[in-house]
């Protein structure tokens, strides 16, 4: 059972106003024309910095430079964390990516605070990073999450930009999960109050880099960014709404921009793979998994032979699991298990109408039964599912048997329209244990050897939701 839920406003859909902001549509307006003068889609002057794919003893900065040249980035442990000579690590950048780079950062001390200088002629980017413990260390873990950033009438505004940033950097956390929806490359934003830039579709690589350059410019996204480790992963509108990669043609250009724009440095036999896994300690094991790359339309029938992870994929996912030796286990998917998606067909993985009824036929609920039952049957224990995609705030239990059962945490929106929660999927015997529709919203969760403990998050900073989960021995 469940040790404690505590629910710091009622449970079910919180509706509730944002907070009135001053604005001044004239001013706004001004702004924006002034802005327009130079081309929408032009390179940000900015020097942008990510950090990621953390590990005990290695990590890759990320990096899009002003102009094509040499990058440098010098980095060393921080104030308290011990001496030692900085290191500087360097890479050229080219219009071929956009002027992005990738920095591996090597022979890193675990468990320590970093800090790097990033630099390109006079600009300069200070940032930090903390490494991941030792593989036997037992070290408290603090991880965020959430998606969803920048849809149709949600980008930048232009004056608060992403305010949400600025609640998630009060957050001191070791890594974020942004789990999909990173851009939304198949809309259209633009209006009086919001920074031009994402007034177009993308058809292009070009275009899918300017979506992708237009929110990681954005100050607040900055600033978090430069003291937070961010593992991302793609979704339907990192490329097209529901898309389906074998069958989508613009899966190769979505998915090299996206590449381009997050420190992710694919196996070289494997230079498009975006599924891969982490360990913190002795404490986390975390699996990111690829739901669109490889998954059947979502209007073929259900049944053994349609898949969202491939064979290969789903072959890791199952091996990687079960053998796990850490004491809690997070998979990463960006469609939920148990809650439905989608228009003219299920989206996400469950077969449940919007009743939360199964249809069989529907979704891609046998793959999903195979693997949890994958899972039951090698007694996976401390199992927890992070997603993003569908707006809303949701905490859930589900006991599909009587003797097993796992979690599944939905966060978001962080920018995009607002959801509300919906009947599940009662296949999987859910309980829900808390539910925020309405308003942008994150996760954050604390792991150690005894305990989870899960936070919801509003826009405002106002925590909403603590429930505290006690580890299977």
């Amino acid at each position: 059972m469940d040790r404690v839920t505590e629910a710091l406003s009622p449970a079910g859909d919180q509706q509730i106003k944002k907070p009135v902001r001053a604005l001044s549509i004239l001013a706004g307006t001004l702004l924006a024309l002034a802005t327009a003068a130079a081309p929408a889609r032009a390179a940000d002057p900015a020097l942008l910095v990510t950090v990621g794919e953390v590990t005990d003893t290695s990590a890759v900065l990320w990096a899009r430079a002003p102009a094509p040249g040499r990058v440098a980035a010098r980095y060393a442990p921080g104030a308290g964390e011990g001496s030692a000579a900085p290191r500087l690590v360097e890479a050229v950048a080219e219009p071929a990516r956009d002027q992005t780079v990738k920095l591996r950062l090597e022979s890193l001390r675990a468990g320590t605070r970093y800090r790097y200088t990033v630099t390109q002629g006079t600009a300069a980017v200070d940032g930090e990073f903390v490494s991941a413990p030792a593989p036997g260390s037992a070290a408290p873990v603090r991880l965020g999450w959430s998606g969803d950033l920048g849809s149709r009438g949600n980008c930048r505004h232009v004056t608060t930009g992403y305010p949400i940033f600025r609640a998630l950097a009060q957050h001191r956390l070791d890594l974020f999960l942004f789990v999909g929806d990173t851009v939304y490359a198949d809309q259209i934003c633009s209006g009086p109050d919001r920074m031009p830039g994402s007034d177009f579709r993308a058809g292009t690589l070009e275009e899918f880099w300017a979506k992708h350059r237009y929110n990681r410019a954005d100050p607040g996204v900055q600033v978090f960014s430069r003291q937070t480790a961010v593992y991302g992963i793609w979704d339907d509108h990192d490329v097209r709404n529901d898309f389906a990669g074998p069958s989508e043609p613009l899966m190769p250009v979505g998915r090299q921009a996206f590449l381009d724009y997050f420190p992710i440095v694919p196996p070289a036999e494997e230079p498009g793979r975006l599924y891969r896994r982490f360990r913190w300690g002795s404490v986390l094991e975390v699996f990111i998994l690829d739901t669109r790359q490889y998954r059947s339309r979502n209007t073929d029938p259900d049944g053994p032979d349609k898949t969202m992870l491939g064979a290969e994929q789903k072959r890791w996912l199952r091996e990687a699991v079960t053998a796990s030796s850490a004491t809690w286990k997070v998979v990463v998917t960006s469609v939920s298990l148990s809650i439905p998606t989608g228009r003219a067909a299920r989206d996400s993985w469950t077969n449940a109408n919007f009743f939360g009824f199964p249809e069989p036929g529907a979704g891609f609920a046998a793959e999903r039964d195979a693997m949890l039952d994958a899972f039951r049957s090698a007694g996976v224990r401390n199992l927890v599912f992070l997603t993003a995609d569908v707006h809303h705030a949701e905490i859930l239990r589900h006991q599909p048997t009587e003797t097993w059962a796992f979690h599944e945490f939905a966060a978001g929106p962080l920018a995009a329209f607002h959801g509300i929660s919906r009947p599940v999927d009662q296949g999987l015997n859910p309980q829900t244990l808390f539910a925020l529709g309405g308003i942008e919203n994150f996760g954050v969760v604390e792991l150690d050897a005894g305990f989870l403990t899960v936070r919801i998050i509003d826009v405002n900073g106002t925590l909403r939701f603590l429930h505290t989960i006690p580890a299977t021995p």
